[in-house]
């Protein structure tokens, strides 16, 4: 079972954060010149299982890696700021304004290695 692919359907209660933040930020820009689709296709093969729940998007894993090193944070501290940061949660591919933590920071152990 691969990753979760992104709901497109559009939420009428909901606005989306692209719709809400600066566009010319850093992030969206680099956000914008990475070929997620190219680095979610290389690390999806690697994680295909046919058992459990669906894998974490790899663009999600990805930027939170990326945003960690950036920033010198721990594991948790790049969670619980992401939570803060719509700036991140559109880099790692979010459409609307998440208030809860996208994964336990335990799993970017796994990840690391």
């Amino acid at each position: 079972m691969g990753p979760k692919t992104p709901v497109t359907e559009q939420d009428f209660f909901r606005q989306p954060l692209r719709e809400q933040i600066n566009l010319k930020h850093p992030l969206v820009r680099l956000a914008e010149l990475i070929n997620w689709e190219r680095l979610d296709a290389s690390m999806s093969e690697s994680f295909v299982s046919r058992k459990g729940r669906p894998a974490t998007s790899p663009r999600l894993i990805a930027g939170l890696l990326y945003l960690q090193h950036a920033f010198d944070l721990s594991d948790e501290e790049v969670v619980w700021q992401w939570v803060e940061n719509p700036y991140w949660q559109v880099f790692t591919g979010e459409t609307y304004l998440q208030t809860e933590p996208p994964i336990d920071p335990s799993s970017l152990t796994r990840w690391r290695k």
